[in-house]
């Protein structure tokens, strides 16, 4: 497990390769009902114009987006009012399944921790950087100790297929090499 911190900064109207990560590695994002959760969130976010959504791919224990935020969502930012609405209905399920012990924390403002503090969150400035976290994102389910599917585009969690097809089935993506 990788304990460092990162203290990533973003700001708005920034494009980020941006990963959040599941307390202790855990396999939360496992469920598909947790991984439509995430894709419900974003779909409201971009619906209200609080973020646009270039790329994703949601992992059994963290998720990478290529995103900006563009507005407040009232007096909280964007990615921190999707982490915070997830990990309420996560906890929730957790605590009525009785598997909420997995993710106690000795803190003094919280007894649980659902997603890591320090998300890392990299500007993306450039068509080559773009193109280059736009692959990792896609294979992330096929490299690796993960073999999630056959090929990235079997892969349902993934915006690999919009950049295939230019079909969006989720309902929120927008395609990163029109603002390149």
């Amino acid at each position: 497990m990788n304990t460092q911190i990162r203290k990533s900064q973003t700001y708005f109207h920034k494009i980020y390769f941006w990963t959040a990560t599941i307390h202790n590695w855990l396999l939360l994002l496992e469920a598909d009902e947790n991984k439509k959760l995430i894709l419900s969130s974003l779909k409201k976010f971009s619906d209200d114009r609080l973020i646009s959504v270039y790329a994703f791919v949601i992992m059994p224990n963290h998720m990478h987006l290529i995103w900006s935020q563009d507005e407040m969502n009232g007096k909280e930012t964007p990615k921190g009012s999707l982490l915070k609405y997830t990990a309420h209905f996560f906890l929730d399920h957790l605590k009525a399944t009785g598997k909420s012990e997995l993710y106690k924390v000795k803190a003094s403002n919280k007894k649980h921790e659902i997603w890591l503090r320090d998300s890392l969150g990299i500007e993306i400035y450039d068509k080559n950087i773009a193109q280059q976290k736009l692959n990792y994102i896609h294979f992330n389910p096929v490299s690796g100790k993960w073999r999630l599917s056959k090929n990235d585009l079997d892969y349902y969690y993934s915006s690999a297929r919009f950049y295939e097809t230019g079909i969006d089935e989720f309902g929120f993506l927008k395609n990163l090499f029109e603002t390149f």
